[in-house]
């Protein structure tokens, strides 16, 4: 199969229709097999009625359903589960998302060899304070802190090849970070296209200000992560010996003055060094502990289930 797309939903019923003939004429008109993944994010409204109605009239058309809304995360770890073709394309459902974007996102993991293609919706139909300003900070942020040099890490419209999204692992809120994920996972050859923004069509948006706030502590995350996550002690025990060895220094100066320089001055209980020394060195065990701890949770955790089906639709099991 060449083409894989899956689209994580949630109360887009008005623009489902649309945007799957849209996608069926872009991949007719290039001869493209392909398969249309719709996540449904535990909608309210009647979205799943119209997947279902979809996927009668068309057998290339594929749906999961979550039994509440678990994240739009979640929704593509589902649908990176699922995907059989070639090149795997997100798109979000709300019709600003072009589908004619398709080919040429195509032709860049096919024949460029790349890894990973993002979108960069260069001109947007947003307002610029609450959603263009917040986003130009946010992804200056992600530049600098993850080393990736794109310029919209949010875009939804992204291309991946197969294997791409067979070894990541999208979890929490990490779908803004989807780049990220890959090049710590060893795909490097990661890059952007130019991609038409469109004004939202149907309904509003279900992302509100508190995105890029959650963006930028999921930032931090994934940052300590890539670099600690497969070895916490190396943070949190270098930090523990630091402020141990700190603590320690000045115990020793305590006693070799008290000895030897001032043994008739201040009892050493009376002096700020000693609280110095002993909060340094107690925190000092402390974060070693967190770190010893940290590598036993990691070395014995167990994979929990993140989100649950409530239907499928020509999903094989």
């Amino acid at each position: 199969m060449d083409i894989s797309v899956v689209i994580p939903l949630l109360n887009e019923e008005e623009s489902l229709k649309e945007l799957h003939d849209w996608i069926v004429s872009v991949m007719q008109s290039n001869s493209f097999s392909y398969e249309i993944l719709f996540i449904d994010d535990g909608s309210t409204d009647t979205s799943w009625n119209v997947i279902s109605n979809l996927s009668k009239n068309n057998p290339n058309v594929k749906g999961i359903r979550f039994l509440k809304n678990f994240g739009k995360s979640q929704a593509l770890h589902a649908g990176f589960a699922q995907a059989e073709g070639d090149v795997v394309i997100t798109m979000d459902a709300d019709l600003q998302d072009n589908p004619e974007e398709i080919p040429d996102l195509f032709k860049m993991i096919k024949e460029e060899g790349l890894d990973l293609v993002s979108g960069w919706k260069k001109k947007r139909y947003d307002s610029y304070f609450s959603k263009n300003l917040p986003s130009k900070l946010f992804n200056w942020a992600a530049r600098r802190t993850s080393g990736v040099k794109l310029n919209d890490f949010n875009c939804g419209l992204k291309a991946y090849s197969n294997s791409v999204v067979k070894h990541i692992d999208v979890y929490g809120e990490m779908h803004r970070y989807i780049p990220v994920l890959a090049k710590n996972a060893g795909f490097t050859k990661i890059d952007e296209k130019i991609v038409q923004h469109q004004a939202r069509k149907y309904g509003k948006t279900k992302f509100g200000m508190n995105r890029f706030i959650n963006g930028f502590l999921d930032l931090i995350t994934i940052w300590f992560v890539s670099r600690f996550g497969k070895r916490p002690m190396h943070l949190f025990g270098a930090l523990g010996v630091l402020m141990f060895i700190i603590g320690f220094g000045f115990a020793i100066y305590l006693g070799i003055d008290k000895l030897f320089i001032h043994p008739t001055g201040r009892l050493i209980t009376d002096r700020p060094q000693f609280y110095i020394s002993l909060s340094t060195m107690i925190i000092g065990s402390q974060f070693f502990i967190a770190g010893f701890l940290g590598e036993l949770i990691l070395r014995s955790k167990k994979q929990q289930q993140r989100y649950f089906i409530k239907d499928q639709i020509n999903i094989s099991s």
